[in-house]
């Protein structure tokens, strides 16, 4: 197992945690070059017998910001095709077998909030945000999200999320079960190591297989539903709509819709 994997993740062991760090400033974007050097990291991390759980952080204020759709560079903004290589990375982050600790100290927004929801549990700062804001763009849910959002805090939960973009403040995640601990920001990284050792403290054969029977096929759902995020992704993204919402969100102002 390496100790960086790119130039934006970096591994360390923690005795039996492995802990994966995210730090491509300002936001920690996703974009296929980055989600597979994280799927690569967690991949080494899943077959290291010494690794029994994995933490996932990142530097910065924000999680991760998801998509730059207003990036003329990034795979994901220029095409739909960069957005279904950014799923399959996806479902090689949802097929790990050891349990995955996020420690959420700020945003978590679009596939930033799909990165989180790859964690079997969510650790969060008071000022951590959580926000399925894909119809602000004029566009639909994905990363999985339709999935496993509804997975976790119920489907009435997930659709007050989607349909209305609006941003869940951590306290609020806490009594959704979408936020697992809620502990101050100076707290928060010890909090999720100690959660991680906890776990690691027992039976690792026992651990995995118990985790195997609670995710079910979760990997192979993921994938099945990206399929479906992407066939609508693909239809939203041709509208006058889409446009306006990046450029909207981008503004940081409402957008002005014409559902066309």
């Amino acid at each position: 197992m390496k100790q960086a994997y790119g130039d934006h993740v970096k591994v360390a062991l923690d005795g039996h945690v492995a802990v994966v760090t995210l730090d491509r400033p300002p936001h920690n974007f996703v974009s296929v070059e980055f989600m597979a050097d994280l799927a690569e990291a967690m991949e080494a991390a899943d077959a290291a017998n010494a690794v029994r759980t994995i933490v996932i952080q990142s530097e910065g204020r924000t999680f991760s910001g998801g998509a730059d759709f207003s990036s003329p560079t990034d795979k994901v903004a220029s095409g739909m095709g960069g957005v279904g290589d950014l799923y399959d990375q996806a479902v090689r982050l949802f097929s790990i077998q050891k349990p995955i600790i996020a420690a959420v100290q700020g945003a978590a927004v679009g596939a930033g909030l799909g990165l989180a929801m790859v964690a079997d549990f969510r650790v969060a700062a008071p000022e951590a945000r959580f926000v399925a804001n894909f119809v602000k763009l004029a566009f639909h849910p994905g990363f999985g999200l339709t999935h496993t959002l509804p997975r976790v805090v119920g489907q009435q939960r997930a659709s007050l999320m989607f349909l209305t973009g609006r941003r869940i403040k951590a306290e609020e995640g806490l009594a959704w079960g979408l936020v697992d601990e809620l502990v101050p920001a100076e707290e928060l990284r010890g909090a999720a190591l100690r959660l991680a050792k906890e776990i690691a403290e027992n039976a690792p054969l026992a651990v995995v297989s118990t985790r195997k029977t609670l995710r079910a096929q979760l990997a192979a759902d993921v994938r099945a539903q990206t399929k479906i995020e992407h066939e609508e992704q693909t239809i939203l993204r041709a509208t006058e709509d889409f446009a306006e919402g990046v450029r909207s969100v981008a503004e940081r102002r409402p957008g002005a819709f014409q559902g066309r």
